[in-house]
């Protein structure tokens, strides 16, 4: 049986969403959600297989720009909406999406492509390497106790409905983006993800809350979240889930995180996907009792290398020649003269000069964003030193000051 692969038309949105619909557990999307995703959909950037009248696989790329070490906004292909319908596994459609995809977003000039993976076996064989860590809390907060810095109760704090607050939230974001690697700039449309609150997401809590934090009459930070009630035989035991927590400076930050602590009839707060330096772990008077976990957040795939290195900048000068493995992107393998200078700026070459490192295109998208070493990936084997001393230059100048980290799902 074959199936024939075509670039998405919106007549066949509907079938192509209840594919992804039914891989995903078939639990149907809220009518916001799917007005949601239609709006932000980009059809000519989408795949689908047909098998006669059914869609049987999905795989869609959104235009999203990504900041990169120094601050630079960089095109890169946010990789979402993949499936393959359980009845047409192991036929390669998986791949065949894969490859046709990455050969369009080179045409289209992006040299990255960004995803976060539903399962992390399986886009380590295509080129992603895994870039950022997200950090999950629970948090004891009938017993753990907030450190404010001088300045704290100067700052206001003020609850406004999210849609109200939807501008002061963005222009927060967008100030803080540039200071983030990994944190994708908000595209036209995508500023109403953070307040989508369709009940069936609440997990049996309150409509989505905001609060403000303002110093000087300007808004410095802001924080979204749900109370979910509950009651045991020793009374109270409610639960804060935050969905969103941003600041410009310390005493707005260690504001929102404090408010939080002291909300009535609560002794728990959760926190799913905090950067892995949240600064919040060194308020804390317990941190045993915040319940830390660590997961693999945002992939990187190199599209197009030379372009893709070149695009952001280094901690420390260097000049290293690496030698990369891309069998999937041939374009890609070979030999490559990374140089950058005293401010960062780098070029990008082939070359035919010895290679001093050896890794793959995985490992490279790894380090991509400064969060993963090279020292670390070559202590699990994953990164060869070909010329003593080149690992440990290379490691340093691919760092990153601030932990990449991307704050939402796309």
């Amino acid at each position: 049986m074959t199936t024939e692969s075509r670039v998405l038309s919106r007549s066949d949105w509907d079938a192509w969403l209840g594919c992804l619909e039914a891989a995903f557990g078939g639990v149907p999307i809220s009518p916001e959600g799917r007005e949601m995703y239609a709006a932000l959909a980009e059809p000519d950037r989408s795949l689908g297989h047909w098998d006669g009248p059914e869609c049987v696989a999905t795989a869609g790329a959104y235009s999203f720009r990504v900041t990169v070490p120094g601050g630079r906004a960089v095109p890169a292909a946010g990789i979402s909406m993949v499936s393959v319908a359980a009845t047409h596994r192991r036929r390669g459609l998986l791949t065949a999406m894969m490859r046709r995809q990455l050969d369009d977003i080179r045409s289209w000039g992006e040299p990255v492509a960004v995803l976060l993976a539903s399962e992390p076996a399986i886009y380590g064989r295509f080129g992603y390497g895994a870039a950022t860590s997200e950090t999950n809390l629970r948090i004891d907060s009938s017993r753990v106790r907030v450190a404010v810095p001088a300045g704290t109760d100067a700052v206001r704090l003020r609850r406004l409905p999210p849609a109200e607050a939807l501008g002061a939230c963005e222009s927060v974001y967008g100030r803080l983006a540039a200071s983030r690697p990994g944190t994708p700039l908000r595209q036209p449309g995508w500023e109403r993800v953070p307040v989508s609150d369709p009940e069936s997401a609440r997990k049996g809590g309150s409509p989505l809350n905001c609060v403000l934090a303002e110093r000087d009459g300007e808004v410095t930070g802001y924080v979204t979240y749900h109370v979910r009630p509950d009651w045991d035989d020793s009374g109270p035991r409610g639960t804060v889930a935050v969905r969103d927590l941003m600041a410009l400076d310390p005493a707005s930050y260690a504001a929102l995180w404090r408010f939080l602590f002291g909300i009535d009839l609560t002794s728990v707060v959760e926190c799913r996907n905090r950067p892995a330096d949240d600064a919040v772990l060194r308020l804390v008077s317990d941190v045993r009792r915040c319940e830390v976990r660590s997961r693999d957040g945002l992939y990187v795939r190199l599209v197009d290398l030379g372009p893709a290195l070149e695009a952001r900048s280094y901690r420390t000068p260097v000049d290293v020649v690496l030698e990369v493995e891309d069998a999937f992107c041939p374009w890609n393998a070979g030999r490559w003269r990374l140089t950058a200078d005293t401010e960062g700026v780098a070029t990008c070459r082939r070359t035919q000069d010895r290679p001093e490192i050896s890794l793959s295109v995985r490992e490279l998208g790894s380090a991509y964003l400064g969060g993963v070493s090279l020292t670390t990936l070559a202590a699990a084997g994953l990164v060869r030193e070909l010329r003593a001393g080149a690992l440990a230059g290379a490691a340093l100048a691919f760092s990153s000051d601030t932990q990449p980290w991307c704050p939402h799902g796309f």
